[in-house]
């Protein structure tokens, strides 16, 4: 089993807001993979099991706060005994132009609390993630409060789009492996693939609607 972990905030007052497009990116998969599952409370987190292709999937979103995200990453980890290369964190990055992707198999967490935490927990930075750009606070304003605002209307379809591509990049990498997903999505937003609408690829005899 693979574990897929969003960071956010839970509580309803953060829904939607720029911190949270790990949350949205789970649920996404959710809706795709799991349709009509309820979310479990266990670990610290909301919980569904899900199935890409045949490869069975843990999708999580902690509810420990972004800042405290790795107890929850920690335990589901240790429980399970997944290979830190079988787990997966995705994040918000304001370093990266909206909408943007990027996947690595490890690496520094880049300012980033959530993935700070995770890192302190688990003791090693050899992970995969995959950050998602929110784009960079506009001059005078604090990174802190800009990451707990909502998209601008005008942002909407970039970020909906990343989040389908995210979406699509999890089931890349659990189907085919961290360099796949990498050399596919790793990519500018505007040579991204606006196509891609679903998580499994469809027949080579089907055309595309």
């Amino acid at each position: 089993m693979k574990l897929v972990v969003g960071l956010g905030n839970p509580e309803p007052r953060y829904q939607g807001t720029r911190h949270n497009v790990g949350f949205d990116v789970v649920d996404r998969l959710a809706s795709q993979l799991a349709p009509g599952q309820a979310w479990q409370r266990d670990f610290y987190s909301l919980l569904i099991k899900a199935v890409a292709d045949s490869q069975a999937l843990l999708l999580v979103k902690p509810q420990t706060y972004m800042n405290r995200s790795g107890m929850a990453v920690a335990a589901l980890v240790q429980f399970y005994q997944v290979p830190f290369s079988d787990l997966l964190v995705i994040c918000d990055d304001l370093n990266l132009p909206l909408g943007q992707l990027r996947l690595r198999a490890r690496g520094s967490c880049g300012g980033h609390k959530g993935l700070l935490d995770v890192e302190r927990q688990l003791g090693t930075t050899d992970y995969p993630r995959l950050r998602i750009g929110i784009g960079s606070p506009p001059l005078g304003q604090g990174a802190a409060d800009y990451v707990l605002q909502r998209f601008h209307p005008e942002e909407q379809p970039v970020i909906e789009e990343a989040v389908q591509r995210a979406a699509q990049a999890v089931f890349v990498w659990a189907t085919q492996g961290i360099e796949a997903a990498m050399n596919r999505f790793n990519v500018r937003q505007s040579a991204a693939l606006p196509d891609e609408k679903r998580l499994a690829p469809e027949p080579e005899n089907n055309a595309r609607q």
